[in-house]
């Protein structure tokens, strides 16, 4: 059984129980090719953060954009972040969006790893 946290010590606390469960399965050289493909994919939530205060006073949306929600993006940029209110909503609640977002990239690598 692999320790996530000596492999991805920079996860948060919620991000690694997640990882741990998924891992918690595999052998260690399954755990390390798991890691290494989802350090790849993975977003860092201060990344997120950063890109949805750079729509407060540039182009709006470009954190959906890199969290591959390209449709929300879209509607962001043509509504100026629906009018900041978005944008603001987003910069509260950034560590959801890219937890969700980490979410659907681990569960993509596991899936990934199990039929190839």
């Amino acid at each position: 059984m692999a320790n996530i946290l000596n492999l991805m010590p920079e996860l948060d606390p919620e991000e690694m129980n997640y990882i741990q469960t998924l891992v918690k399965d595999m052998s260690d050289q399954e755990a390390q090719r798991f890691v290494h493909i989802y350090r790849s994919r993975r977003k860092d939530s201060q990344l997120t953060l950063i890109t949805a205060l750079i729509g407060l006073v540039g182009v709006a949306g470009v954190h959906r954009f890199l969290l591959g929600q390209i449709g929300m993006g879209l509607l962001y940029f043509f509504t100026g972040g629906l009018c900041f209110v978005g944008t603001i909503i987003d910069a509260i609640n950034y560590k959801r969006l890219t937890f969700e977002y980490n979410v659907k990239e681990a569960q993509r690598v596991l899936y990934m790893m199990q039929y190839t």
